[in-house]
């Protein structure tokens, strides 16, 4: 604004050459100010693919120096806390360890901030990676770029060996990985995860890998860390499972793991634990047949018809809350709906939740066998997208209608439960 004024009150043309000059001089002066820094010194993906290709090595191999070769030499704290989490990997048996450069999101010349993609297998046992989001901040000292931090992306879930010292059990199909927990305690894990992995597979005769991935943290906030959720939401839930459902080959699987809360979990007795544990393994032999097509209360109810499957238990008593609303005469009107199975709401209602989900394929199982269930099942998480996707598996599978289902299973919370 001050050029245009300037320009006008000159009235001629030395005036416009004067004004001329004075933005010729701010627009020198501007490009002397903002200048790019030399291209040469940018940090390039190539060049940062090829370092942590050599910290993935280092890791396979445990070694420290190599570990620690791509850190700031002068980032003392970073460097110990690195050297502290190759040491608890020691007894993990890792069968691949990479990198993946999704985006250089800001640099200068002098330093740089990266998004990376961390992925791992433990030797035979994942089929498929873990995946984790990493921000890197890097910094150029003379031709060499260096780590001076590494830590979780925004939403993205901590790692077990980040918690402390990782102890490893191996069962005949499972792996228990525990940190603050006793080698016994992972021993009892993993001999009653061998005893579902049969269970589940007589439920499901369709291929899995048959070994499960169990996580035992130190305590309930430790296991909200590795699920990157609240602490509340899983104080009185024993144990969850987590995977990216579906097996439509559009983006590569995740592998799953069983994280048990290991207060909650103490407080069940041998059965409650094998209910538990066998309901956690059925998600993860189930994991390619289910989609975000599946409702909730098919997948839960799937799990729970698994795991009680033989158990000489009354339905009353696997059933409570259900029972105690048939007897009120305040049987639900329809089928647990997504919501209801929240871990954050009242836990009666998640307790029935669970409780319809389960009599619902019992039902099935019942009513049309075993081998419907798993084909309505399959046929569920086959579909393109969660609408028509119950309605045309009911038709086509169990030839009936979802309300003709509905009235079907409110009689037979009656029948077993009244």
């Amino acid at each position: 604004m001050a050029v245009r004024g300037r320009e006008a009150r000159g009235g001629g043309p030395r005036g416009r050459r004067r004004a001329a000059g004075v933005l010729l001089a701010a627009l020198l002066t501007a490009s002397a100010c903002t200048a790019p820094a030399d291209p040469d010194t940018f940090l390039t993906t190539g060049a940062l693919d090829a370092t942590l290709e050599r910290r993935a090595a280092a890791v396979l191999a445990h070694d420290p120096a190599g570990y620690l070769e791509g850190l700031a030499p002068d980032a003392a704290k970073l460097r110990a806390a690195q050297r502290t989490e190759l040491d608890r990997l020691a007894d993990v048996p890792l069968k691949s360890w990479t990198y993946d450069v999704k985006d250089i999101t800001e640099q200068d010349g002098q330093w740089a901030t990266a998004d990376v993609e961390l992925r791992y297998r433990i030797a035979g046992y994942d089929t498929a990676p873990v995946a984790t989001r990493r921000v890197l901040e890097l910094m150029r000292d003379g031709e060499r770029w260096y780590i001076t931090e590494d830590r979780p992306a925004k939403g993205s879930s901590g790692q077990l060996w980040q918690q402390g010292d990782v102890e490893v059990v191996e069962g005949e199909h499972s792996i228990v990985l525990g940190v603050g927990r006793s080698k016994n305690e992972l021993r009892q894990v993993a001999d009653t995860v061998d005893l579902a992995v049969p269970a589940v597979s007589d439920a499901w005769p369709r291929p899995w890998n048959r070994r499960v991935v169990v996580l035992v943290p130190d305590s309930v906030e430790d296991m909200a860390g590795l699920l990157g959720s609240p602490e509340a939401s899983y104080r009185g839930i024993a144990a969850v499972t987590t995977g990216e459902v579906g097996g439509t080959g559009k983006r590569p699987a995740i592998a799953d793991r069983v994280i048990v809360n290991p207060q909650a979990y103490a407080t069940l007795g041998s059965f409650g634990q094998r209910i538990v544990l066998t309901h956690e393994t059925t998600h993860v032999a189930t994991r390619t047949s289910t989609s975000t097509a599946t409702p909730v209360w098919l997948s839960e109810g799937f799990a729970d018809w698994t795991a009680y499957r033989g158990e000489d238990r009354a339905a009353d008593t696997i059933a409570p809350e259900l029972a105690e609303a048939v007897r009120t005469g305040m049987t639900p009107a329809e089928l647990p709906a997504d919501p209801d199975f929240g871990f954050d709401g009242d836990p009666a209602k998640l307790a029935g939740a669970y409780e319809g989900g389960w009599l619902a394929c019992e039902l099935i199982a019942e009513r049309w066998g075993k081998e419907k269930l798993i084909a309505f099942y399959e046929a569920v998480g086959a579909h393109d997208g969660r609408d028509g996707a119950v309605e045309q598996a009911m038709d086509a599978v169990l030839d009936t209608t979802p309300e003709q289902f509905t009235a079907d299973w409110r009689d037979y919370l009656a029948t077993r439960l009244g």
